[in-house]
């Protein structure tokens, strides 16, 4: 259908080209706002407004090394930029206007604008590796150590066998033993190892369940705090009398961020560690970062600000405490060690030739020495091999950090060297450990089920990560490890043994009155109450009190079985040996004695065979069938009794006299029997008179 727009015939539509275009609407002019230092004043309200309310939520630090200053700077000149637009009535027609426009009217936030772009844009230059990679390279001071003789053997006793995973199972579980907290708290997810009291622990704040949660019970603040023995596994709850109120669970004021940048607005931080200090009084320790080249490369620690999470106090301090252990995170020396590894020849040469680069392999893990937690990490090339090139040990309060050359197996390799000893239950391995056991660099790990539950352990050697042993105790693990070393010629024969770990012992005295006992974790432990006291003072551990003697008995026998000679003995009558022995003689006779009687046994048949007739009378014969086997009620068993009883006996035979249940005395004439502790113990009319009795102090 054609349509017109111009002529009579239009359909109704009319169009001049001729005509001229409608015009536009005029906007009608806005109004400024008061006088100009009104204006002025109103702008720079609003400006603080915003930006007091951006630094109470995003806490940026006020420090020109602050990657954060920068971007809360330029919201501050934007939004006065933008406040400035709408004071003053200003109608721009483009890009262009409003540039002009800001230029002119805003003119200090539009220099400090673009004096902080330029300042971070020479920042960011000054700071860049590939012009700076000497600087790089010389942020983590290294020396050689030797292992042998810098890295002390570690009793059994002492080697922490829980990593973080584990110890978050068993704090899980224990809160859920306190009915009074399981329901409004949780536990934090920190678990900071640290050396406690000379022991490797983990220690953990609670946090609050939700917002509510924390509504009601923020007046009291978080009650306790979790410390599990990374040795024993026990898991202890500390109660406190006054709550932590200054945690990173809080909210408001008395959260741990907002609290120390309102208390130090110019310092940048680490992340906060939960840490205690010997006394059991609980700290965070808030390294002090700091921007060594440029102004923003060369990231580093120098000093920390301890905050006490009850009171909220807190101090910076330039060289911490000696209880304090995390100054210098894991991340941070792991990156500060790759950067040695990678530009000690320059930054190029990391890219192109590579000669002597060297990384930390993926993973790390923490090892007590002294009063101090050392990072571990090993150290390889950067090719795509599976060894090991040497390790590194480094100090977290001080950063003191040494390499020790030694070739081996990757921590990954090791693990799944222990994987393979026990393929069939499906155990997982966690990262190792650098242990010195008998001289010998060795991994040791842990191995969990499917639930993260510890079941057994391992040790592997470092050089030589064809030697493995596994075993359900610590202890057995390390004596398994000892015999393999001996056997691969890498120990002598004094380093095969286990030391017995010692046992502190104190004199106690008194008449008992009572005696109960109670199981705890598998172990049976008495409590005695004497007479004239209310509670019961003495705790008491039969596997303790008996282990010293137990072990060195053990091991007397293990060292008389080792170091006896074969026995030699004379043959009556002597005969000379034959010139030319006969074939039979060399034969072995062998006699198979079967498991279990058979059900059947073939015996001949009864019946009678159809008779056969031959060329004569004497030839004729009546064969019997075939031999078919026939049911019978009974066949001899003697040799397989015999061999049955034989293997009841063996295996039935008891090694230690079973102590009667709930009777002390025979548990203690036991122990003493096998070398145990001494105790001497008489029966009177009303109890037992307790003299010169050795127990382990408590």
């Amino acid at each position: 259908m054609d349509i017109k727009f111009s002529g009579s015939d239009a359909n109704g539509f009319q169009f001049d080209q001729n005509a001229a275009p409608r015009p536009k609407k005029e906007r009608k002019p806005r109004k400024s706002i008061g006088s100009k230092a009104g204006r002025i004043a109103v702008n720079a309200l609003v400006t603080l407004l915003v930006g007091a309310i951006y630094f109470y939520v995003q806490l940026p630090a006020i420090n020109l090394h602050a990657e954060e200053f920068y971007g809360f700077a330029l919201l501050l000149c934007i939004t006065y930029c933008i406040c400035s637009l709408l004071t003053s009535g200003f109608q721009g027609t483009g890009a262009k206007g409003y540039f002009t426009f800001v230029k002119k009217q805003c003119t200090v936030p539009f220099l400090v604008s673009a004096l902080l772009i330029v300042t971070a844009l020479i920042g960011a230059l000054t700071s860049w590796v590939v012009l700076r990679a000497k600087d790089y390279q010389a942020l983590l001071p290294i020396e050689n150590g030797s292992f042998t003789e810098e890295i002390d053997e570690i009793s059994y006793d002492r080697i922490p066998m829980l990593d973080k995973d584990s110890a978050q199972k068993l704090g899980d579980r224990k809160l859920g033993e306190l009915a009074d907290m399981v329901s409004q708290f949780e536990v934090s997810a920190d678990y900071t190892q640290i050396n406690y009291h000379g022991r490797p622990v983990r220690v953990t704040p609670l946090r609050y369940g939700d917002i509510i949660k924390w509504f009601n019970n923020r007046s009291k603040g978080l009650p306790a705090y979790l410390v599990i023995d990374m040795v024993t596994q026990n898991v202890d709850v500390v109660r406190l009398d006054d709550g932590m109120k200054y945690t990173t669970a809080e909210h408001f004021s008395h959260n741990l961020y907002r609290h120390l940048r309102f208390a130090y607005p110019t310092y940048m931080f680490e992340e906060p560690v939960f840490e205690i200090d010997e006394d059991g009084t609980p700290y965070w320790v808030c390294a002090k970062k700091e921007k060594t080249i440029g102004l923003f490369g060369g990231t580093d620690n120098h000093g920390a600000v301890l905050v006490n999470a009850i009171t909220g106090e807190s101090e910076y301090y330039e060289e911490p405490p000696a209880w304090v252990d995390h100054v210098y995170s894991a991340e941070l020396i792991v990156e500060q060690y790759n950067y040695y590894g990678q530009y000690h020849n320059g930054f190029w040469n990391s890219i192109f030739g590579q000669r002597d680069v060297t990384v930390t392999t993926s993973g790390y893990n923490y090892l007590a020495g002294g009063d101090d937690v050392y990072l571990y990490t090993g150290v390889t090339s950067v090719g795509g091999d599976e060894s090991n090139i040497g390790f590194l040990l480094s100090n977290q309060r001080t950063k003191e950090t040494k390499y020790y050359p030694c070739a081996g197996a990757t921590e990954y390799s090791a693990m799944d060297s222990a994987k393979g000893q026990v393929q069939n239950l499906r155990y997982t391995a966690t990262f190792p450990l650098l242990l010195n056991i008998a001289d010998q660099p060795t991994y040791f790990m842990a191995l969990k089920d499917a639930s993260q539950l510890v079941k057994m352990y391992a040790m592997v050697n470092v050089s030589q990560y064809q030697i493995v042993a596994t075993g359900a105790t610590v202890a057995d693990c390390e004596a398994n490890y000892r015999q393999m070393l001996l056997k691969n010629n890498l120990i002598s024969n004094d380093q095969s043994e286990i030391d017995a770990p010692s046992v502190d012992l104190m004199s106690v005295e008194g008449t008992i009155a009572e005696i109960r006992t109670a199981v705890v974790n598998g172990n049976s432990i008495y409590f005695l109450r004497f007479a004239g006291n209310d509670t019961f003072t003495v705790r008491m551990s039969a596997a303790e009190v008996a282990a010293p003697g137990m072990m060195a008995a053990m091991g007397a026998r293990n060292m008389q079985a080792r170091n006896s000679t074969a026995a030699v003995s004379e043959v009556s009558p002597v005969r000379p040996p034959a010139s030319t022995p006969e074939a039979d003689s060399m034969k072995v006779v062998t006699v198979e004695v079967p498991v279990q009687a058979p059900a059947t046994v073939p015996m001949a048949s009864e019946s009678s065979a159809s008779f056969m007739l031959g060329m004569l009378p004497s030839s004729s014969t009546m064969p019997a069938r075939e031999a078919v086997p026939t049911r019978v009620p009974m066949v001899s068993n003697m040799s397989i009794m015999q061999n049955v009883m034989t293997s009841v006996m063996a295996v039935n035979q008891p090694m230690f006299t079973k102590p009667a249940k709930s009777n002390l005395k025979s548990v203690v004439e036991t122990m003493s029997a096998k070398g145990g502790a001494k105790l001497a113990v008489a029966r009177f009319a009303k109890g037992f008179t307790c003299r010169k009795m050795a127990l382990p102090a408590q």
